[in-house]
């Protein structure tokens, strides 16, 4: 999940909406890691993200299951909110959650 959204904050910094919609090839690379940050949520434990309620764990999970299914500009509106807003607030709460992995291993 960090990974994805330190990846999706990359890809972001800087893009404006109508830039957002413009790229096809960044549209495709958000949705990708957004697509990840859902299946992972979806992995994690029920118990675990009800003791960690500052992960929008249900709106993640949601969105992974819209990307999968539906298509058009109310999902172009989804993605951009999630990538411009929900995205930096995972990134803010997963430090407090998770240890930074290991880069020697």
């Amino acid at each position: 999940m960090r990974e994805a959204a330190k990846l999706i904050a990359e890809f972001m910094r800087g893009v404006r909406f109508h830039q957002f919609e413009n790229n096809k090839m960044l549209l495709s690379a958000v949705e990708r890691q957004l697509l990840i940050i859902g299946e992972a949520a979806v992995h994690v434990s029920p118990q675990y993200r009800n003791k960690h309620p500052e992960i929008a764990w249900k709106y993640f999970i949601e969105l992974r299951n819209v990307i999968a299914h539906e298509y058009g500009e109310a999902l172009m509106g989804r993605l951009w909110l999630a990538a411009a807003d929900k995205v930096p607030e995972l990134l803010a709460a997963i430090p407090n959650l998770l240890p930074e992995e290991d880069s020697e291993g």
